[in-house]
């Protein structure tokens, strides 16, 4: 019975909190009316870090996983109910349970909507950024589905980090380079011609120059799909410029693997075609 529930829940004198909320208006905060209270107050337990130390270490990881859908089940309507347990989590010391949370966040994007996005997501997203790679690697995966949902502002703003990605804490790690790549190649739809041309044509052009032939490849694709998105644009001194570039840094290199790579970024979904066919 509903209401027995959480007529349970508001005289439960066992909860606390360590909120500048009252016990009572923190109960409050937490009630809802789409599944038995007492099923959701189990959840939000067991993500006590005591808990983690005394019942099972991998407890907080699991209920990080099933967040999103406890989200979905209860609707952006109550996500009051989870926003405190989500941070508490997003904030643990464990990194796979960040991890966790970071390979999500996109998901639980789509279920808040934009306003909640912005305010209670970007934060725990903006943390995970410059976290371990372990944890970054989750939020780069799905860095395209996470910043299509912010608004043109606040997107722009990530332009000035995306170098960043560059850098890893292992130079080994070329699988996390090669998915920025990828990344890169999504995210040309999101931003305008300048943008692309002042902040994702550096990136793209150390990316083709990197050590690892795999990323290379991908980088080759990325410049040709970026010279499409710049012929496209109406200002065409971005492709011009950008061209030019690539003759000198690649077709007149004095190492033949320069060389080689403006072959292989020409041979790339026919480049001349879409600049002359």
């Amino acid at each position: 019975n509903m209401d027995s529930t959480l007529h349970y829940i508001h005289n439960d004198s066992d909860l606390s909190t360590n909120s500048s909320f009252s016990p009572e208006e923190e109960r409050k905060s937490k009630v809802q009316d789409v599944v038995p209270q007492a099923l959701l107050d189990q959840y939000l337990s067991m993500t006590d870090p005591s808990r983690a130390q005394t019942v099972d270490t991998e407890i907080a990881k699991h209920c990080a996983y099933s967040l999103p859908g406890v989200a979905l089940t209860l609707g952006r309507q109550n996500w009051h109910c989870l926003k405190d347990t989500y941070e508490t989590l997003a904030s643990d010391m464990q990194w796979k349970v960040r991890r966790t949370l970071a390979f999500s966040i996109h998901e639980l994007a789509v279920i808040l909507g934009d306003q909640l996005t912005a305010g209670d997501l970007v934060p725990v997203f903006n943390g995970f950024l410059k976290d371990l790679d372990e944890v970054r690697i989750g939020v780069l995966k799905h860095l395209h589905d996470f910043l299509k949902l912010l608004h043109l502002d606040k997107r722009r703003e990530y332009l000035y980090q995306l170098q960043e990605f560059l850098v890893t804490d292992n130079s080994r790690n070329w699988r996390f380079r090669a998915e920025l790549a990828e990344q890169l190649i999504l995210l040309l739809d999101l931003y305008s011609a300048r943008d692309v041309y002042d902040y994702l044509r550096p990136i793209a052009f150390s990316l083709c120059a990197d050590k690892v032939s795999s990323v290379r490849w991908i980088s080759y694709k990325l410049v040709s799909e970026m010279v499409k998105k710049l012929y496209m644009a109406s200002t065409s001194t971005f492709v011009v410029d950008l061209m030019n570039e690539l003759v000198e840094k690649f077709c007149r290199c004095h190492k033949w693997s320069g060389r080689q790579t403006f072959v292989f970024i020409c041979q790339v979904k026919c480049l001349f075609v879409h600049l002359f066919g």
